[in-house]
C-alpha cells in the first residue's frame, strides 16, 4: 500500500501535456478551417478586416470546439498549478523555506514541522488556496467565459473576460517566477529551478510585450495587425503551459526513490532480518551519523547515506 500510495505523484507531469497539447491542437484545427474555407469574413470582423481574430472563428461554427477546448485547457493547467503548490508544500519538490517565498506561494498557514515519525500518513499537511492558483483561476473563468459571450452577440463581455484571461495568467506567473527566483537563492544546486525561472520570465516579458501591441493596434483599429498578435499571444501561452512540465516531472523521480526504498524494505522483512537499507537516503534504520534515513527534510543538513561516505540529498531534493 506504501507503494501505491507513492504512484499516485508519479503522472503528475502529464497534466501540463494534457492542457498543452488540447490548447495547441484547438487553435491549429480553428486555424486551419479558416484557411480551407477560403479566409471568410466572418459577421463579427470589421470591414476592413482580412484575418480573422481567434474568437471570430470560435464565434461560428467552431463555437463548440472552442468552448470545449477552453475548458479542457485551464481545468488541467490549474490542476497542475494545484499539483506543483502540494508537491512542494508536502516535500515531494524543494519546499518554500523562507518568509519571502512562503508569501509569494501564498501558503497563508503553514502548520509547524512534524517529524516524519509523527506524522501520519492519513492525515497530510493542510494546504491553504495560494496567490498564484488563486489568480489562474481567474484566468480559467475569463478564458471560459470568452468562450461562451463570444464576440459577434457579446462583443463587450467577450472583451473584459479576455483581459480577466490574460491578467490571470500573467499575475499568477510573475508570483510563480518571484517564488522560483528566491527557492533558487536557496537550492542553488537544484539547476532545474533556475531553468523554471528563466522560462516563466520569458513568458511574462514576452507576452506583455505582445499583449500590448495587441491592446494598442485593436484601440487605433488596426485589426489584421491585432488579429495577428492574438494568434501569437495564443501561441506563446501554449510554451508557459509546457513551463510545467518541467516543474513536475522531478516529482515521479522522487517517487521512484520512495518505491524502491519501500521494496527494499518489505524484501528485508521477507527474509526476517528486518528492513534492509538501500542508498537513497529514505530507507528506515539509523544512518552512520545516527540520523534516521526517513527524517530527511529539504534545506537540512549532513544528508549521510549508509555506505557511502559523502553527504548528499535523497532525490527529491535535486529538483
Amino acid at each position: 500500500m506504501a507503494i501505491l500510495s507513492h504512484l499516485k505523484y508519479a503522472s503528475v507531469w502529464i497534466l501540463p501535456l494534457v492542457s498543452a497539447c488540447t490548447w495547441l491542437a484547438m487553435l491549429l484545427v480553428m486555424l486551419i478551417v479558416w484557411e480551407l474555407e477560403g479566409h471568410p469574413h466572418y459577421a463579427s470582423m470589421s470591414a476592413n478586416q482580412h484575418i480573422a481574430y481567434i474568437s471570430d472563428i470560435g464565434a461560428q461554427g467552431l463555437k463548440p470546439l472552442f468552448i470545449a477546448g477552453c475548458v479542457v485547457t485551464t481545468v488541467f493547467l490549474d490542476l497542475s498549478f494545484a499539483s506543483e503548490r502540494w508537491l512542494r508544500h508536502t516535500g515531494r519538490l524543494a519546499k518554500n523555506l523562507g518568509t519571502a517565498e512562503k508569501v509569494l506561494s501564498g501558503l497563508s498557514s503553514t502548520p509547524p514541522p512534524i517529524h516524519p515519525r509523527e506524522r501520519s500518513p492519513h492525515h497530510p499537511p493542510l494546504l491553504t488556496p495560494t496567490i498564484p492558483v488563486v489568480f489562474a483561476i481567474a484566468g480559467t473563468c475569463g478564458l471560459i467565459l470568452l468562450s461562451i459571450f463570444d464576440t459577434l452577440h457579446h462583443p463587450h463581455l467577450h472583451d473584459a473576460f479576455l483581459l480577466l484571461f490574460i491578467a490571470g495568467y500573467v499575475i499568477s506567473a510573475v508570483f510563480i517566477c518571484a517564488e522560483y527566483q528566491r527557492l533558487g537563492v536557496h537550492f542553488r544546486q537544484h539547476r532545474i529551478l533556475r531553468l523554471s525561472f528563466w522560462l516563466k520570465l520569458v513568458f511574462i516579458v514576452v507576452e506583455v510585450l505582445f499583449a500590448a501591441i495587441f491592446a494598442a493596434t485593436t484601440f487605433e483599429s488596426r485589426q489584421n495587425v491585432a488579429a495577428v498578435f492574438e494568434w501569437i499571444v495564443a501561441f506563446v501561452f501554449t510554451f508557459y503551459v509546457l513551463t510545467f512540465f518541467v516543474d513536475l516531472l522531478p516529482a515521479a523521480r522522487s517517487t521512484q526513490e520512495h518505491s524502491n526504498a519501500e521494496l527494499w524494505r518489505r524484501k528485508g522483512a521477507e527474509n526476517g532480518g528486518g528492513p534492509m537499507v538501500e542508498n537513497t537516503g529514505y530507507a528506515n534504520g539509523a544512518t552512520a551519523n545516527g540520523v534516521n534515513g526517513n527524517a530527511y527534510a529539504v534545506g537540512a543538513a549532513g544528508y549521510d547515506v549508509v555506505g557511502s561516505g559523502h553527504d548528499r540529498p535523497p532525490a527529491a531534493q535535486n529538483f
